[in-house]
């Protein structure tokens, strides 16, 4: 039985379990891994869920996560695991705490309001860091400053960005899947086109950039944005082979501002998969 397939298979049972899947495969670095004791057993390891409790939330909700979601996350030391979770988790207290979490689960499964509207959304017009392709494009503020940072270093590479597509309002959203629809059908649409209220753009922290097709993943540009979004705190949200679990088809083009914590968060537990991070995240949280 392989490592992986090991922590597949412990997860689904006690905490004790989940201690066990992180940190029974796992080998500290720069160093070998201490033999346990003989007369441990499971006994140590229900001592330590006993003196962390969390591990026993940690174990309710991995059980909870898809097949491939937990395929996804690596052997480990979960005391590792949560110490970087509440990294994540006390970074939202540094962005503003009056509009939706930047970490906020919105796709096909969960919306938000006809209403709703970013608090003190800020209009990206055309500068000296980036182009816009349109007048009316705008991004909530945590969003601007990280795509401020990401622009300053693509010129420094020579780079400069096309904006192509920020927030959306859900009539806009509306209006566009519903012309989709009129286009491709429903089937079709819904596979490359976000119904209204489901849309990562409503919430004011996604960007589209370049020309919004396959190919800009190809030039300089995209690329580059492939290469260095993370270390900005920008997420690539729909991953090629990924339509499965994201509900939608590779979009090269498509970066949603989470911050660099959880970017590499994203990336050291979740297979650098934006969707899992979240699913969990949003479990953790409702738990």
């Amino acid at each position: 039985m392989t490592d992986r397939s090991f922590f597949k298979t412990a997860i689904l049972g006690t905490a004790a379990c989940a201690l066990l899947a992180f940190s029974a495969c796992a080998k500290p670095k720069g160093r070998e891994p201490a033999a346990a004791p003989a007369s441990q057993g499971t006994g140590g390891t229900a001592d330590a869920v006993q003196q962390n409790p969390e591990l026993e939330k940690l174990a309710r909700v991995l059980q909870s996560m898809s097949p491939r979601c937990k395929a996804a996350i690596p052997n480990g030391d979960p005391e590792e695991f949560l110490a970087d979770l509440h990294t994540v988790l006390a970074e939202q207290e540094t962005f503003r705490s009056d509009d939706l979490s930047l970490y906020y689960l919105i796709d096909k499964k969960h919306h938000v309001s006809d209403s709703y509207v970013p608090k003190d959304l800020m209009p990206v017009k055309n500068n000296n860091l980036w182009n816009v392709s349109r007048n009316d494009l705008s991004l909530r503020p945590e969003a601007y400053a990280g795509l401020e940072e990401l622009s300053k270093a693509a010129l420094a590479d020579g780079i400069k960005l096309m904006v192509s597509s920020t927030y959306r309002s859900y009539a806009y959203q509306e209006r566009l899947f519903n012309r989709y629809v009129a286009e491709d059908g429903v089937e079709l649409a819904e596979r490359y086109s976000a119904r209204p209220g489901t849309s990562q753009h409503q919430l004011g922290v996604a960007v589209d950039f370049g020309s919004i097709t396959d190919d800009w993943g190809d030039t300089k540009m995209g690329k580059w944005v492939y290469s260095h979004a993370a270390d900005y705190g920008w997420s690539l949200s729909f991953p090629k082979g990924y339509e499965d679990i994201t509900g939608y088809m590779w979009e090269c083009w498509h970066f949603r501002y989470i911050g660099v914590t959880a970017c590499r968060f994203q990336k050291k537990w979740f297979g650098d998969i934006q969707q899992f991070m979240f699913e969990f995240i949003d479990a953790w949280e409702k738990d």
